[in-house]
């Protein structure tokens, strides 16, 4: 029989593109989503088109808090735990409960059942979110975390628990800190998808903070391939960077997508967001003497890819 997986956050931006790489491998996937409000509910239908239509997926829409998560794990091989509340700048004031509902809370529920069940992975998207402004680059597994916002401090808590649950049940967890993921279904506020759409509908691009400031775009083939490298490892208990180890500064990004669509875009500097960390650059030693894990998607490559996408459903 094939084996069987869970992936939490089916319908979002990797959820959906990790899905569909598990159904090409072979695998029986159950797919659980609550459609949080954090964006349109409409695009995250249209992530899971494709799946719906392959009679190895089955989807849930569900809660984490509230779901029979007993019922889903029977038989299940592996639990690739991609939901969560995404973003930096929404996880201050009012919306923290959400953050520590859907990034914590949600996180402990899962394990806290996983732990009787007999898997072989539990696979946590974690972020670079955690690390903070470091004071030394590229930002390496065994620096203390620190990180500079809510959401970073959430994601921080959710590896902690994976960690608690490894050590004293014994669950086979690896945490993946993704580095700034980008790709066709990005979530609509992401850096790449606004810079596409005002250089496509001719509209002022804001930028917070100076331009220079520098991220480690990850396209989003490479996160799956670490997802899918994590499963197929004997690894356990164990953290891991998630990067292309090429930090790029976001007005070259722009220049690039200049470049790409054929025509320049009129820039508006904004002060820096509360939450926004200077530089990302991710140390890949780690997990590529782990898994064999390259980036093998260059940010031109990528960009256009991304171009493509939402030429097509604009």
């Amino acid at each position: 029989m094939p084996k069987k997986v869970l992936v939490t956050g089916c319908a979002g931006f990797i959820g959906s593109h990790l899905s569909e790489a598990l159904i090409d491998k072979g695998f029986r996937v159950i797919g659980i989503d609550c459609f949080t409000e954090y964006y349109d509910r409409k695009l995250k239908e249209r992530n899971l088109s494709s799946l719906l239509s392959c009679k190895d997926f089955t989807f849930m829409e569900e809660d984490l808090m509230e779901a029979p998560l007993e019922l889903y794990l029977k038989d299940i091989d592996y639990v690739f735990h991609q939901a969560g509340q995404p973003g930096v700048r929404g996880s201050w004031g009012a919306q923290f409960d959400i953050y520590v509902k859907n990034n914590v809370l949600a996180t402990q529920r899962l394990l806290e059942i996983v732990k009787d069940f007999n898997i072989k992975k539990f696979i946590y998207a974690s972020s670079s979110s955690i690390y903070g402004n470091v004071d030394t680059l590229p930002m390496k597994e065994s620096q203390l975390p620190r990180p500079f916002s809510p959401y970073g401090m959430t994601k921080l808590a959710a590896e902690q628990l994976c960690n608690l649950y490894f050590e004293n049940y014994g669950v086979p967890t690896v945490a993946l800190r993704y580095f700034t993921v980008y790709g066709p279904r990005q979530r609509p506020e992401m850096a790449m998808n606004t810079f596409i759409k005002a250089i496509l509908n001719d509209t002022c691009l804001s930028i917070y903070g100076d331009g220079n400031q520098r991220r480690d775009f990850t396209y989003i083939d490479d996160i799956v391939k670490a997802n899918l490298l994590a499963m197929e490892s004997s690894v356990e208990g164990e953290v891991f960077n998630v990067g292309s180890n090429r930090p790029i500064k976001l007005i070259e990004v722009i220049r690039i997508l200049e470049k790409i669509v054929g025509k320049k875009t009129k820039m508006k500097f904004m002060p820096k967001q509360e939450g926004d960390v200077r530089d990302t650059y991710a140390h890949i030693k780690k997990i590529k003497e782990s898994f064999g894990y390259e980036a093998s998607v260059d940010i031109e490559k990528g960009l256009a890819n991304q171009v493509d996408y939402i030429k097509s459903i604009l």
